[in-house]
């Protein structure tokens, strides 16, 4: 492992432009960490924190300069790989003929500056979802294609975060070209750096380095440590699909459709949710018509409607369905978990429901059957 000060991480950003990549990362807009393009660390959330609860998020200010001392904002990667909204093709209409044309994919190659473990894996669920089966998305393909992941492990956790519940964090493990531990003491600031790929162990040719000792790589373990420790909320994921599928009736789903506004807010902030509609759209002459692909959710009424109505009229069928889905038939489909405890369901919720406390309260209602059950069988009630 190596080490690559403060003053040198504008070096690497350089050359990462250099090699055709456009950066993309953390940075301050309307008052929360959002990814945009950046040009230099000067753009990063330099000394800025974010406190998170159920239905709360603020930007606060640290005490040091750190470049990543934030958790997660209200965007995740997918807003580039699978954008919020894209043409799909366009016909058009001259003198009696009709030409149609497909949308060609951007060919920009992006570099996204300081992924998270959670968000990494989350990434990895919708590769599986959109060019992991048989049918592959060919918009998605080629944005995936050529990336360049530059992870940063967490070294602080968010009042909502439960990655460790779901094993994808606070340390990323795969998948990336370089990861970063950011280090501060009193007078020094540096970055523990593990490369993941060859394309990785390049850009750091020509970049001020030295070797780090092993109490360095030891201050940077137990950073991320302590995250591991302060999570924020935690999920027993035993036996959890089991448990939701034998819950269907349970009268947990009426407590929480009665709060749920089926404002949509946790699945457009979710960096997994992939639910999408098309809408085809002419222009005022009636010469030009074009498909558009927008970002959908299965908490709209009409994301389930067929001929004669919507399958799923309820808010408590929508919940219920979108719960059960993420944490457990997503298993059936792609073989994990949809969530990867990254907290913004939670956090963005305007009225704080809480995924962890949903399925808590169901699993200790399920335990409390069960020796009820038990009690019985021993003759004990």
């Amino acid at each position: 492992m190596i080490i690559i000060e403060r003053s040198s991480l504008d070096r690497l950003f350089e050359k990462i432009k250099t090699a055709g990549y456009k950066l993309i990362g953390p940075t301050i807009r309307d008052d929360a960490v959002v990814y945009d393009e950046l040009n230099s660390t000067n753009d990063l959330p330099i000394g800025w924190t974010d406190e998170q609860d159920g239905g709360k998020y603020r930007l606060v200010k640290r005490n040091d300069n750190s470049l990543f001392g934030y958790v997660v904002g209200p965007q995740s990667w997918k807003r580039f790989l699978n954008p919020p909204l894209q043409r799909l093709w366009q016909a058009k209409r001259l003198d009696n003929k009709i030409e149609t044309i497909p949308e060609q994919a951007e060919n920009t190659k992006y570099a996204f500056i300081g992924v998270r473990s959670c968000e990494l894996n989350a990434i990895l669920i919708q590769d599986k979802v959109f060019i992991g089966g048989e049918f592959v998305n060919s918009s998605y393909q080629k944005r995936r294609k050529d990336n360049l992941i530059i992870a940063v492990n967490c070294t602080i956790s968010g009042g909502t975060c439960f990655c460790v519940s779901m094993n994808t964090g606070p340390k990323v493990k795969e998948a990336f070209d370089l990861a970063l531990t950011e280090v501060i003491t009193h007078n020094e600031h540096y970055f523990l750096v593990e490369t993941g790929s060859e394309s990785g162990k390049n850009l750091l040719e020509d970049i001020p380095q030295r070797t780090a000792s092993q109490d360095e790589i030891n201050t940077g373990e137990e950073l991320i440590k302590k995250t591991s420790d302060s999570m924020g909320r935690s999920l027993d994921t035993n036996n959890i699909k089991e448990l939701l599928f034998n819950s269907f009736d349970h009268t947990q789903w009426d407590k929480v459709a009665s709060r749920c506004l089926s404002c949509a807010n946790c699945t457009m902030v979710c960096p997994t949710c992939f639910c999408t509609t098309v809408e085809d759209v002419t222009d005022l002459s009636g010469n030009i018509a074009e498909r558009w692909q927008k970002w959908d959710s299965c908490f709209t009424l009409d994301f389930s409607y067929i001929h004669g109505g919507s399958i799923r009229s309820s808010v408590k069928s929508r919940y219920r369905q979108w719960m059960t889905h993420k944490l457990s038939t997503w298993f059936d489909q792609f073989g994990t978990s949809g969530c990867v405890g990254c907290g913004r369901c939670i956090t963005w919720c305007p009225v704080a429901i809480d995924i962890t406390e949903e399925v808590r309260v169901i699993r200790e209602s399920d335990n409390l059957l069960t020796i009820s059950k038990e009690e019985k069988s021993d003759g004990i009630a």
